[in-house]
């Protein structure tokens, strides 16, 4: 195949969605809702076309009312021998026109199987994606696992060792936040504390996610001990697709005392109260504890995630 006899282009619209899904992933089924939404737009759904046949495509993704992309979190290659060559074409045609100029280009995310480096088919889909990316300079930032508390999962009921209440106000959020920041062991927190005060950390993560919850900030609650002493937090919430726990932390000095599986029990009792069909929330494989925390209330580590950035 020559340079010329490949069509790199936008689709044109709502009407071009069966041709960008005629290649396949987890999140097609949102596709429509978030281009009504102003969650996509047509321009940043790129397809690779050789006479008619749709040989990769990519998509980015945003925040109602923001104005450009935050995420790149579709891409997708038809399985041909050139695949990583076509792959490479179309990210670079489509990032010179969607990605403004002068700024780091939107992380990557990609959904894969929680066994993908023991599957040989799954394996070989995330790593010619990666290796994609990294022809363009991106590189591997963090592989996170996605979990899922499903109803009729046994939550324990409260020890007694702590009490919740709700948080007082954004201040109390923010500060909670920055305490939390000291030792975490969360990529990207650990990567924004190499270039910015924890409190410039913290105001971001919230204004990046916590701020757009659909749901309302009297769900969050405050861990204290007997005394009122704050010991950790959580944020049961709903995003644009799930109920979810947004923000889970104990604060540094009271590590290590198990305070973790009840802050988590009490943000999932929450949400479970409100009949949901699932709770869906997400760790990094390197945050050990909270993942051991996910996995003894009877999360299921249904699928994985990696976190590509551009330098």
């Amino acid at each position: 195949m020559t340079r010329n006899d490949l069509i790199l282009r936008p689709i044109t619209g709502r009407d071009e969605l069966a041709l960008f899904t005629r290649l396949s992933y987890v999140l097609d089924e949102e596709l429509e809702d978030d281009l009504a939404a102003g969650r996509r737009r047509p321009e940043w759904l790129w397809v690779a076309l050789h006479d008619d046949k749709l040989l990769a495509r990519v998509a980015w993704w945003c925040r109602v009312g923001d104005d450009s992309p935050f995420l790149l979190d579709v891409f997708d290659l038809a399985d041909s021998a050139d695949r990583v060559d076509v792959g490479e074409r179309l990210l670079r045609a489509a990032m010179a026109e969607v990605v403004p100029a002068g700024t780091r280009p939107p992380e990557y995310g990609r959904f894969i199987p929680p066994d993908w480096r023991d599957d040989e088919v799954s394996r070989r889909v995330v790593e010619d994606r990666m290796a994609v990316l990294e022809r363009t300079g991106a590189r591997l930032f963090v592989e996170r696992l996605r979990l899922e508390w499903r109803p009729g999962t046994p939550i324990p009921e409260p020890s007694g060792r702590l009490t919740f209440r709700p948080f007082r106000d954004t201040e109390e959020v923010l500060e909670l936040m920055t305490r939390a920041m000291d030792g975490t062991l969360d990529a990207h927190s650990r990567d924004d504390l190499t270039r910015m005060p924890a409190r410039e950390a913290a105001i971001r993560h919230y204004d990046d996610e916590l701020a757009h919850y659909r749901s309302p900030r009297d769900w969050w609650r405050v861990a204290t001990l007997p005394d009122g002493e704050p010991v950790g937090f959580v944020t049961p919430a709903r995003n644009d697709y799930n109920a979810v726990i947004g923000y889970l932390a104990v604060l540094p000095e009271h590590r290590g005392n198990g305070y973790i599986d009840e802050i988590l029990a009490e943000g999932t009792r929450i949400l479970a109260a409100r009949d949901v069909p699932r709770i869906r929330a997400a760790t990094d494989l390197g945050n050990v504890p909270m993942a051991k925390a996910f996995g003894r209330l009877g999360y299921v580590n249904f699928e994985r995630a990696i976190t590509m950035t551009w330098e």
